[in-house]
């Protein structure tokens, strides 16, 4: 499938998710990757963690840009040798970019139960909000809110990419609506406090249903 949706955010962002429907054989054959790519992409053991990876290639090539263009930091960080960010997040059948002038985050996720398992290893202040309202919720929108809350401290870690943020004790996602899509957060570590935009987003995918949580963000 060709891109499945393009958010054009503000005149310098811009946001592109990829339908992962090719097989490995089918995206390999329309990208053009370095030999470091070709053997990053060699040592992945899952197809589908292959094909997420050749999807984030075909979306930076409908943005003009090439996988020579792009490079990883020390610590995993995607960036470009110019003036622009870029942030990459893939879940499942689907892949995402961000692009700006402005520093971002991106992530996606699929809304899953599994989240109220493991919501006391990220969620901390947010439970002053979160466990309020939680008895006139129903089940799902719950799950919809912990994944925006996940979401949110992914794409801000993301931001920084520094080693020892903790998303339960250093990140905290103000109270919002999820009809609103958009919040504010806030991270607090090593004595520095720094604030960020948060957008949100519910994207359904058209082969199998499910509903997927868009979560992207803005240093102030």
């Amino acid at each position: 499938m060709p891109l499945f949706q393009t958010i054009q955010f503000n005149a310098t962002t811009k946001i592109l998710i990829w339908h992962i429907t090719e097989s490995f054989e089918e995206l390999l054959s329309q990208v053009v990757l370095k030999e470091k790519t070709q053997q990053r992409l060699n040592a992945m053991k899952s197809q589908m963690h292959q094909r997420a990876f050749l999807s984030v290639r075909m979306l930076i090539q409908e943005m003009g840009f090439t996988d020579h263009e792009m490079h990883y930091d020390e610590f995993g960080k995607p960036y470009f040798n110019c003036h622009n960010h870029i942030s990459i997040t893939h879940s499942h059948d689907f892949a995402a970019i961000i692009i700006s002038d402005e520093t971002v985050g991106i992530d996606m996720e699929l809304q899953r139960e599994k989240i109220l398992r493991i919501a006391d290893k990220f969620v901390d202040t947010e439970n002053s909000y979160l466990s309020r309202s939680f008895g006139s919720k129903d089940i799902t929108n719950y799950v919809k809110e912990l994944t925006v809350i996940w979401g949110a401290k992914e794409a801000i870690f993301k931001i920084r990419n520094e080693k020892g943020i903790s998303f339960k004790d250093h990140i905290r996602v103000d109270d919002f609506s999820l009809d609103k899509n958009l919040t504010e957060a806030t991270l607090h570590f090593n004595d520095l406090v720094i604030d960020f935009d948060v957008h949100y987003k519910e994207i359904k995918s058209s082969t199998s249903g499910q509903d997927f949580t868009l979560v992207y963000a803005f240093e102030k």
